[in-house]
């Protein structure tokens, strides 16, 4: 049976790992088989030290960082990240939150790649002007955008409807990242660097759900008036991403998240009571079970032991080793995202391997 996915995940995703050399001049490159991906996102995070989760890409341009961590503004950093390579990227410095000697580190990078740009007046798209990077295959984009300050609706650069956003002000403090979830409706709040419930809200996404084209915004943190604004957005796309919710079970045994597909990565939140964002890797914990776990909401380092959270990545989804509260609570309430290592059966009808 043959059908249409991303064959080759490799391609549009990669994580990698390093420890710090001291230099500045030093390349990271990707362990990957046998194809080569130049990164438009870059999400990095120190595992042996408290620092922050740094996010970087190419349409705001190298040299500027915006922490998942912290509610506060884009900074400028000319010793840090130094290009966007064609198979990695180059760090320039020695400081502590990138390459030190006495640390390891882990980076997250995601491809857009083709540059777009709207003028709203011209093409009856949006009543914002917009720009950015996509990339329809991998079903991810990247947008900026000036906020306008009253309901209004941006191009996202994509032609199937999101299933998540991110979306962070640039240069106001106190503006938390907004996360438009599955298991949002249109008149919900999340913050990636909150560990609260999701809650009520009109104030984000001006109570409409996003379409093909257009993602709708309102005011506050996604739409401050004449602030520079990012996106980071993100469609379902078969063999590659996924985007969904789960019910807890409060056991060891925990639910079976079908995706489609091996993950490498994945993120997980629970929705209806406080706790953190957690995150998993395939390159930090290569064989089962998964317990390497960072917070993307917090700066701590990476937990390995007491209080760890389990999972097992499987060849099509991922199973739930845990029984607490922040990833199977009983009868609590779940989002995940989740990027691949490779399809569960390719486009010619081949299986995947089982992990």
């Amino acid at each position: 049976m043959a059908y249409t996915t991303v064959d080759n995940p490799e391609l549009y995703f990669q994580s990698v790992l390093w420890t710090g050399d001291d230099s500045t001049d030093n390349a990271i490159t990707f362990d990957n088989t046998d194809t080569s991906m130049q990164p438009d996102l870059i999400w990095l995070k120190p595992r042996t030290k408290v620092d922050n989760h740094r996010w970087m890409d190419s349409v705001r341009g190298v040299t500027k960082m915006l922490p998942s961590n912290s509610d506060g503004v884009e900074e400028t950093i000319s010793a840090g990240l130094a290009s966007f390579d064609s198979n990695g990227f180059t760090l320039n410095t020695t400081d502590n939150g990138y390459n030190s000697s006495s640390y390891t580190y882990v980076a997250w990078s995601w491809k857009a790649g083709t540059a777009f740009s709207n003028d709203a007046s011209s093409t009856g798209i949006g009543s914002i002007d917009s720009s950015g990077s996509v990339n329809e295959t991998a079903g991810f984009s990247i947008v900026s955008y000036t906020g306008s300050g009253s309901a209004a609706t941006v191009k996202h650069g994509l032609s199937t409807t999101p299933n998540m956003m991110i979306i962070k002000n640039r240069p106001t403090s106190t503006k938390d990242w907004q996360v438009y979830s599955p298991v949002n409706d249109p008149t919900d709040a999340l913050a990636l660097n909150q560990s609260d419930a999701t809650g009520d809200s009109n104030v984000y996404w001006n109570d409409t759900a996003p379409t093909s084209s257009v993602f709708s915004v309102h005011s506050g943190a996604t739409n401050t008036s004449g602030a520079a604004t990012i996106g980071y957005i993100f469609s379902n796309r078969q063999g590659f991403s996924k985007f969904g919710t789960y019910g807890g079970s409060g056991n060891l045994d925990g639910p079976m998240i079908y995706t489609g597909f091996s993950p490498a990565f994945v993120i997980l939140k629970r929705t209806n009571s406080s706790n953190h964002w957690i995150m998993f890797d395939n390159k930090r914990d290569p064989h089962n079970e998964a317990i390497g776990t960072l917070y993307p909401n917090t700066t701590v380092v990476e937990d390995r032991g007491t209080g760890a959270n389990d999972i097992d990545f499987l060849s099509n989804g991922f199973k739930i080793r845990e029984d607490n509260g922040e990833c199977n609570g009983d009868g609590d309430s779940y989002i995940y995202m989740a990027f691949a290592q490779q399809p569960f059966v390719t486009s010619t009808g081949v299986p995947a391997t089982a992990r």
